[in-house]
This record gives structure tokens, C-alpha cells and sequence, in this order.
């Protein structure tokens, strides 16, 4: 008696039974829900890294305009120009070999939503409206606007003698927008629009136009190249101090590709490549911001 009080009964054993096939089954389904896990894990991509995609694709495409110098300029066909000189060393400073495009400036930053480039090395003025859609590298020079006329013309002294005259500047900058806003505080400038300013400083030095705005950088290498035939106003600059720099897309996937860029300037900074390479091209050198100016 007390050797079978030691089992379960009938009823009992039906329960255990029952109880480890539950088990069972329980465990069965645990493992063909890990092995659907698994499995479906395989064909989930990977999250997107732009930095890992350039690194792995070993080269960073490029987009500029090939128009703009001393930034960018196509000499004897070659590609030359203070940004690519930057831009050499942000490169070799990521592990990557870089590609440069001559892409027209209105069809740049269009093309980098899209995808077709990796940044936009062009000089880029930072605006607020600009920051909302597109990330920007730390500054890569100053853009404050400037004005110059024909080295010949005396009448044109200070940047407010511009009112009622002509002035070329380049379609879709910035300093188009500045040039607006600055002709209907005087009371009426009439603004020209070229798709690059070597187009307009052709039509100022053929007496078609009375100025060209446009960065300071700009305009100061031009006025050092060609004195015989530009010169900067006096003040040269108006409006508000404004910097250039490099764009790149606003998303997720870009945020470490963006820190690489602006970590790599700020070590050629901190080494003196930068101040070395905005000697070269503008013959002066300017401290700038070592974080994304957001004014």
C-alpha cells in the first residue's frame, strides 16, 4: 500500500501526462518561433551608414561648379581650386579616394537629395532656410557679400551708390538674396541673374553691367587677378557676416559621415593645412567657427 501510495493515480497520471506534452509542445514552439527569428533576420538588411558606404566603395562622389574661383576653377582642363585642396585632405583623412563632378551649381543641391552624390563640395552659404533641409559641414571660408565695378568707373565709391544701377550676381545664391533685400532698402536696384559669375564679370568688364555682387573671397581674387580692369567698393562688403561651407543630406543614415567630414577639417585646422591652404588661394588667412554657425 505504501509502495503504490508512492504513484499517481489514474487521474493523476492523465494530468502529468498531459502536462508534459504541453511542455512539449510549448517547447516546440519556441524553438521554430527563435528559428523564424533567425531566418527572417537574414534577409533584413543592415541600417544604412553613409560613412560605411563611402569606406566600403572606397571613394567619396563629389559635386561642384567648376566656375568659381578661387574655389573651384578648370585650368588646361584640370580641375584646381582651394576647395579641392581641402577637400584632398578631408578625403585621405576619411580613407577614401575622391570623385569630382562639374555639376551646375542649380542642379547640385537637387541632385544630392536624390542621391546621385555624396556632398556638395561647392562654396555654400549657411541661411536658416538651408539648415532646415540640409546638413552643412563646419565653415570653409568667409561669404560675406561684396561688391566690385570696373577698375575705370569712379563714380561708384560705397555699396549705397549701387541705387539705381545694374548688378549681376549669380542666380540662386545667396548673395542674390542679399543683393534683393539690400536694392529695396536703397530704393531700387535692378539685379541680373547669370548661371556663373564668370558670365557676369565678362558682361561688367564689357561696360553691361555697373557691379557684380558676390562673396568677398570671391571678388577680392578677382580684383587680385585682373586689377587692371576691377576693383572692390569701399567698404567692399554688406549685410550680415556670413560663412561657406560644404552640404550634405539631413538624415539618419548621414550623421556619421557628416562627423567624419567636420572632425577631418577641424584636425587640418588644428595642424595648420587649413591656414596654409587659405593663404595659397586668397592670400590672407581667416579664423572661422568651429561648429556650424545656426544665424
Amino acid at each position: 500500500m505504501e509502495m503504490l501510495n508512492n504513484y499517481p493515480s489514474g487521474d493523476m497520471r492523465q494530468t502529468v501526462h498531459e502536462g508534459r506534452d504541453y511542455e512539449m509542445t510549448l517547447s516546440r514552439t519556441l524553438k521554430s518561433a527563435l528559428l523564424g527569428v533567425a531566418a527572417l533576420g537574414l534577409t533584413v538588411p543592415a541600417l544604412a551608414d553613409q560613412l560605411s558606404d563611402v569606406k566600403a566603395a572606397g571613394k567619396i562622389t563629389t559635386a561642384t561648379d567648376m566656375h568659381y574661383a578661387p574655389f573651384d576653377m578648370l585650368v588646361d582642363g584640370n580641375y584646381q581650386g582651394m576647395t579641392k585642396d581641402l577637400f584632398d585632405g578631408v578625403a585621405k583623412q576619411i580613407g577614401a579616394e575622391p570623385v569630382y563632378q562639374d555639376i551646375p551649381w542649380t542642379a547640385e543641391l537637387p541632385g544630392l537629395e536624390v542621391k546621385k552624390f555624396d556632398i556638395v563640395i561647392a562654396p555654400v552659404t549657411i541661411t536658416p532656410e538651408r539648415l532646415q533641409r540640409y546638413a552643412f559641414s563646419l565653415p570653409i571660408a568667409d561669404a560675406t557679400v561684396a561688391l566690385v565695378h570696373a577698375a575705370g568707373n569712379t563714380s561708384l565709391k560705397k555699396p549705397e551708390d549701387i541705387k539705381g544701377k545694374t548688378v549681376g550676381v549669380q542666380q540662386g545664391t545667396a548673395q542674390f538674396k542679399q543683393l534683393q533685400a539690400f536694392g529695396e532698402k536703397l530704393g531700387g536696384v535692378t539685379v541680373k541673374e547669370y548661371g556663373t559669375t564668370d558670365e557676369a564679370y565678362a558682361d561688367l568688364a564689357a561696360g553691361r553691367l555697373d557691379a557684380v555682387a558676390g562673396s568677398l573671397p570671391n571678388l577680392a581674387y578677382l580684383v587680385k587677378a585682373r586689377p587692371e580692369t576691377f576693383a572692390l567698393f569701399e567698404p567692399a562688403t554688406f549685410g550680415q557676416p556670413t560663412y561657406f561651407a560644404w552640404v550634405l543630406r539631413k538624415d539618419k543614415d548621414s550623421e556619421s559621415y557628416v562627423k567624419a567630414i567636420n572632425d577631418a577639417l577641424l584636425k587640418m585646422t588644428d595642424d595648420g593645412r587649413v591656414k596654409a591652404i587659405q593663404e595659397k588661394w586668397l592670400g590672407t588667412y581667416t579664423a572661422l567657427p568651429r561648429e556650424v554657425p545656426t544665424k
